[in-house]
């Protein structure tokens, strides 16, 4: 299990590393009812994020005594490559398209007026962000082709799944945490969390899609 738990959290590391849901989460918590909404987005983030992991565990599953029994590893690495290469070239979109310096990126449309949401929608857009966006997808399929390629027990595979959803979701959740800990003092910590990460979103992606597309293109080609 913990080759297992070695091999996919890191790409539960590059699902938290994610500049533009962390920046909704703040401004959440300058909304009118802080707390409700910020933990009910962090709620719905988190059960995006495992439904797919799960559903492509479960899809991966179903291959069980046929692909993964004659060649899961090589299935495993194939996807590992074409991952990688997949972020690789967005690496290098994402830094050609990065903003001239003291610039800020431009935010997605989906949070113009996030400061307005209330809880219902805060959760509806948690869910979204957490189940549809493409880096969480690729990593989460990454995962879960390696876990139903292993040999894990029901249990160690559930402890696996966990332990990625937690380290998925670390990203959203610190600022809810630390807004409920320090209360209004957090204020100032978390507006300046905001604005470096508006400023320096594309760069950190861009770098953060070069590290784990050279991680799984290493993979892919060992497992060949």
């Amino acid at each position: 299990m913990r080759q297992i738990l070695g091999q996919i959290l890191p790409l539960a590391v590059a699902v938290t590393i994610s500049p533009v849901p962390i920046i909704a989460e703040i401004l959440l918590l300058f909304s009118d009812r802080p707390l409700p909404n910020a933990g009910a987005y962090v709620g719905g983030f988190t059960s995006g994020v495992a439904v797919v992991l799960l559903a492509f565990t479960a899809i991966a599953a179903t291959q069980d005594g046929g692909a993964w029994a004659e060649g899961g590893s090589t299935v495993t690495a194939l996807v590992s490559l074409v991952l990688g290469v997949l972020l690789l070239v967005g690496a290098v979109i994402r830094f050609r398209r990065r903003p001239a310096p003291g610039e800020d990126t431009p935010m997605p449309r989906w949070m113009d007026g996030i400061a307005s949401f209330g809880t219902p929608r805060s959760l509806a857009v948690g869910v979204a962000v957490g189940a549809l966006n493409p880096k969480n997808i690729a990593m989460a399929l990454a995962a879960s082709v390696t876990v139903a390629g292993s040999t894990l027990s029901t249990g160690e595979e559930a402890v696996t799944l966990g332990a990625y959803t937690l380290v998925a979701v670390l990203g959203v959740a610190t600022p809810f945490v630390v807004a409920l800990f320090m209360g209004e003092r957090a204020r100032p910590l978390l507006d300046r969390w905001r604005e470096w990460l508006g400023r320096n979103n594309s760069t950190v992606m861009a770098v953060l899609f070069l590290v784990f597309g050279v991680v799984l293109v290493v993979q892919g080609i060992q497992g060949l």
